[in-house]
């Protein structure tokens, strides 16, 4: 019967002598022989198994409630076996050789694959956490050169003449440089920095890497990969993992694995360069829609504040602009708006209208016209918002500033006195980009030194809050405040609007805050005890 079973079969008895085995087993172990010491023509592992069982006294089957006898695993040439014994009546025990490479090598596989898995599920979470390109090509280097080989490089398109490299010795640390170096010049490099599919590692010679190419102690080179990092459209670099002479080559299927950890780190970094080139722009256009700083020009002091709606937020639909006089001793122009509605929607309708008021500046002298043709322009537009506005013009003269200003459906300016009375000025005005005609007075006023005129929007009025949490900031509240503020600076004066009205709303939810300051500088100085501090300006 064992002749003919399909496995190797040989049979042992207590005092360790081979007595019976099958052809199987005859072409698996050459020279056994009935009669044979077992030690002799098996492998160890085997020999031993079948002393510990010897040793165990184990008897045919096994006792009542425990398991039957365990196979054991191990190798025959190059081949891997499990052992089953099976003691028999005569004291003897078979020992069946099932050949399990092919189940093993299933199983290696397997736990490879789910290694792998593991791996590329974690670097991808790894380099999505940060949209940073440095970032992402330092843990793309540092994961490849701990899974994947004894060093990686990780190298970005050619910026300028130079190529940006980050490399990465296994426990090591990455480190950034940039080399004067033609990639082409490297056998696969100038390829995978254009996205053609990777150089086979076997037509790569280690030998030919260059000195730039091979970190500092590594050592001599025995194996590269080198392969694209694939972007949105565009690529994002190229990956070179290198191994040290003495190890491994890297495989086919390794190469395929680092091809796929290379399409996740590509996709990251160039996530991250599409999100650096985003940011990049919105600051420029931020630039362009943030309200500007303002200062002293021609003997007049400016000062302006400004608080969008959200935190999150810097612009939105309130917005001020000082256009300096084109001729020293002219008026310069001072606009201050509210848009309807808020956030960034709001702030690309305030960029417009800015640039609208800065083209009309030559008709700076006439308000009303510049506000007609605003509201021309904003009624022939596709946009369907409108526009509260306050125009003033000031200028100096001798001490006092003289001024004209406008409302056009914008809350009436106030004018601060020396005395401490805060006066409304005269002008009212229809909004812009509502209705066909935009008719609006203006007023004309005088500053003295130490007065101060003050532009603000409806952000500050009706912000909501106070010790009961309903309450509006309101105007009279405002006029209150600027009573207290005379003769102070006018940047003084902006801060303290902010401070009382943010104290107020507290974490409350309120509109976009702006606040414009215009002031007659005081003309004389008395100098502090010590010489050296601010002092105080007198009339």
């Amino acid at each position: 019967m064992w002749g003919v079973a399909p496995y190797p079969v040989l049979v042992a008895d207590e005092q360790g002598r081979v007595v019976l085995h099958n052809d199987a087993a005859d072409v698996l172990l050459p020279g056994i022989r009935p009669g044979t010491p077992f030690a002799d023509v098996v492998p160890a592992w085997l020999s031993a198994a079948h002393d510990a069982l010897r040793a165990a006294g184990r008897t045919p089957g096994p006792p009542a409630g425990q398991e039957p006898d365990a196979p054991v695993t191990g190798v025959i040439g190059e081949r891997a076996f499990e052992a089953h014994p099976t003691p028999r009546d005569d004291g003897t025990v078979a020992w069946w050789l099932v050949d399990d490479t092919d189940h093993l090598l299933a199983q290696r596989a397997l736990r490879m694959e789910r290694k792998r898995t593991a791996f590329l599920s974690e670097a991808s979470s790894t380099l999505l956490s940060s949209l940073n390109l440095g970032r992402c090509m330092d843990v793309t280097a540092q994961l490849a050169a701990e899974h994947l080989a004894d060093a990686a490089l990780v190298i970005a398109p050619t910026h300028g003449r130079r190529l940006p490299v980050v490399t990465c010795l296994r426990g090591g640390t990455p480190v950034l440089a940039h080399e004067s170096v033609d990639p082409d010049e490297v056998p696969g490099l100038g390829e995978a920095l254009r996205g053609f599919p990777p150089v086979p590692s076997r037509w790569i010679d280690p030998s030919t890497a260059p000195v730039w190419m091979v970190p500092e102690g590594f050592g001599t080179v025995g194996s590269i990969v080198i392969t694209p990092l694939p972007g949105h459209g565009v690529p994002a670099g190229a990956l070179v993992l290198l191994r040290r002479s003495g190890g491994a080559a890297f495989t086919e299927s390794e190469e395929v694995f680092a091809r796929l950890f290379a399409a996740r780190a590509g996709a990251a970094m160039s996530a991250a360069r599409l999100y650096a080139e985003q940011t990049s722009i919105t600051e420029v256009l931020m630039r362009e829609l943030l309200p500007p700083s303002l200062h002293q020009i021609s003997g007049v002091d400016y000062a302006g504040g400004y608080r969008p709606s959200a935190d999150h937020e810097r612009v939105g639909g309130d917005f001020y602009d000082v256009h300096p006089a084109a001729v020293e001793g002219e008026a310069s122009l001072v606009a201050l708006g509210d848009v309807c509605g808020k956030g960034l929607e709001a702030a690309v309708l305030t960029g417009k209208i800015r640039n609208t008021l800065h083209a009309l500046l030559p008709l700076a002298d006439d308000h009303q016209r510049m506000i007609s043709l605003l509201n021309t322009a904003l009624l022939n537009s596709h946009h369907t918002r409108f526009v509260t506005l306050v125009l003033a013009s000031a200028v100096r003269e001798g001490n006092a500033v003289n001024l004209r200003l406008t409302s056009a459906g914008h809350l009436t300016p106030l004018i601060v006195r020396a005395s401490g009375a805060v006066e409304e000025a005269e002008t009212r005005g229809t909004l812009v980009g509502a209705m066909p005609e935009a008719p609006a007075r203006t007023t004309a006023l005088t500053l003295a030194p130490g007065e101060s005129c003050v532009l603000y929007t409806d952000g500050i009025t009706e912000a909501e809050g106070g010790p009961m949490g309903g309450a509006q900031f309101g105007e009279e509240r405002l006029k209150r405040i600027l009573s207290e503020c005379v003769g102070m600076p006018s940047e003084s004066i902006v801060e303290r609007v902010q401070m009382l009205a943010a104290q107020w709303v507290g974490k409350g939810r309120h509109d976009d805050m702006a606040v414009v300051v215009i002031s007659a500088p005081r003309t004389h100085h008395l100098s502090a005890v010590n010489g050296h501090t601010r002092g105080r300006f007198t009339a």
